[in-house]
């Protein structure tokens, strides 16, 4: 499984009308896109206190091949049209894991890119952060949580969709929040539960 993010800076004064606008127009395009498990339509704003006016769609891909249909395929080139080519952040998924709240609609999603300790085996970092997965799963508004890892920059990704406006656990310093505008999950049931591996 392959997570994939493109962030999509906007300017301070940009109407986010458009982005709602855009995925509430064209969302439903990629509700059935074959080899897409999930994609969280993200957006955060200055008017909600985030340092940036972002779009920052999230995708679990089940196959490379859907990834790579959508990225060389019509959809990201309407990305590329609207807002230029944008830096394409994929990382191999070490967990995926529903949550409490997984039958209600998301409301918003954090996320949190870490780099994995310099003095630490990769397979214990690795561990230690499925055991905090495991918790922050089974955590009360939950939707859904993905960990994964980015080996080439040894970086770990913590993506949590949430039904709620609530934190959950406390977010780290270097946690993003994000409005969930629309949730593509065409292959949601087959992403499975736990380690992918």
């Amino acid at each position: 499984m392959h997570a994939m993010q493109y962030d999509i800076t906007l300017p301070a004064d940009y109407d986010m009308g458009v982005i709602r606008t855009r995925v509430a127009t064209r969302g439903h395009l990629l509700d059935d896109f074959p080899g897409l498990g999930l994609k969280a339509y993200l957006m955060r704003e200055r008017a909600d206190g985030s340092p940036v006016n972002q779009y920052a769609p999230f995708y679990l891909w089940a196959e490379a091949a859907g990834m790579n249909a959508f990225l060389w395929g019509p959809g990201f080139q309407g990305i590329v049209n609207d807002f230029g080519r944008p830096v394409v952040q994929h990382w191999t998924v070490l967990a995926y894991d529903e949550g409490p709240a997984t039958a209600a609609a998301p409301r918003t999603a954090t996320r949190r890119r870490h780099p994995l300790p310099a003095g630490i085996a990769p397979a214990d970092a690795v561990a230690e952060a499925l055991e905090r997965h495991a918790v922050r799963a089974a955590g009360d508004g939950v939707v859904a949580t993905a960990l994964a890892v980015d080996p080439r920059h040894w970086e770990l990704l913590v993506l949590t969709v949430r039904a709620d406006t609530s934190p959950g656990i406390p977010d780290a310093p270097d946690t993003d929040r994000f409005q969930v505008l629309h949730l593509s999950a065409p292959g949601r049931s087959g992403l499975g539960a736990g380690r992918s591996w």
